[in-house]
């Protein structure tokens, strides 16, 4: 296997510890060493898999792909940067990579899992709409929610678009002026839960994403608190991806959709 060499500026830019300006004067002010050795240019190159980084005196572990489990609050917008709102990403560690990114969008007054990441290929196969990768929600619904609605909800209601929904789930927690229900849809269309809700008459008016694929939003996870995920969440989420990517592959030969969807 050839080895992936990277400049010491880079590596450290990636991993969020500040500019690259910033580095370089950090670099040449005797702040940065590789494998215990000051190193004071910054066009100097290291192997991230076998050589230890420290800056300033802090070990500095490099990762190529990150994920974050985030627990989105309210009055957040999903978004990299935003010139007046403050974004998902202003809740994470400082010392991040830079070209993270979150995997699809809550509305701003929405809450929940929210994952983020730079692996672009794992945020495809969970976003893509041909995927039909299941998200459930909790949500309080002003108006009695009812036999009828759960029954239509699995058949597939309109809500305005092309096509109707696909068939979802509706568990109804409590029933009355003001109901509880839980909610798995395997689409992602805008505004879907609020939009299917007011086809059959009733509001949303608090919404909370519980968990997306294999990934459970962590209940010891606050309201605006992030952590990594576990390598038992990672390969769990890659597994789901494996086996969306063999559907799609296996539709294709078949040509039982010629579109790929399942």
């Amino acid at each position: 296997m050839d080895v992936v060499m990277i400049r010491i500026d880079k590596y450290l830019a990636d991993m969020g510890f500040g500019t690259r300006s910033e580095i370089k004067k950090a670099i040449r002010q005797g702040l940065v060493a590789i494998d215990s050795n000051v190193v004071r240019k910054p066009e100097e190159k290291l192997d991230p898999e076998r050589q230890k980084v420290s800056f300033a005196g802090k070990s500095v572990t490099y990762a190529a792909l990150e994920y974050y489990m985030l627990h989105k609050p309210a009055g957040v917008v999903s978004a990299t940067e935003d010139k007046k709102e403050r974004t998902v990403m202003d809740l994470l560690p400082k010392e991040r990579r830079k070209d993270l990114f979150p995997v699809g969008r809550l509305d701003k007054d929405t809450e929940g899992l929210l994952l983020i990441t730079n692996d672009g290929s794992m945020a495809h196969a969970l976003l893509s709409p041909k995927k039909h990768v299941d998200k459930t929600y909790f949500a309080r619904v002003r108006g009695w929610v009812t036999e009828e609605d759960r029954i239509a909800f699995r058949k597939g209601i309109d809500i305005g678009d092309e096509k109707q929904t696909l068939p979802a789930e509706l568990t109804i927690l409590q029933a009355g002026e003001e109901s509880e229900i839980r909610l798995t849809i395997r689409e992602g269309r805008f505004h879907q839960v609020k939009r299917m809700f007011e086809a059959v008459g009733k509001e949303v008016v608090y919404l909370k994403r519980l968990s997306m694929g294999p990934l459970t939003l962590d209940p010891s996870l606050s309201a605006g608190n992030s952590r990594q995920l576990t390598e038992e969440e990672i390969q769990a989420l890659q597994r789901q991806c494996h086996f969306i990517s063999s559907v799609y592959m296996t539709d294709s030969r078949t040509g039982e959709d010629k579109k790929g969807e399942k």
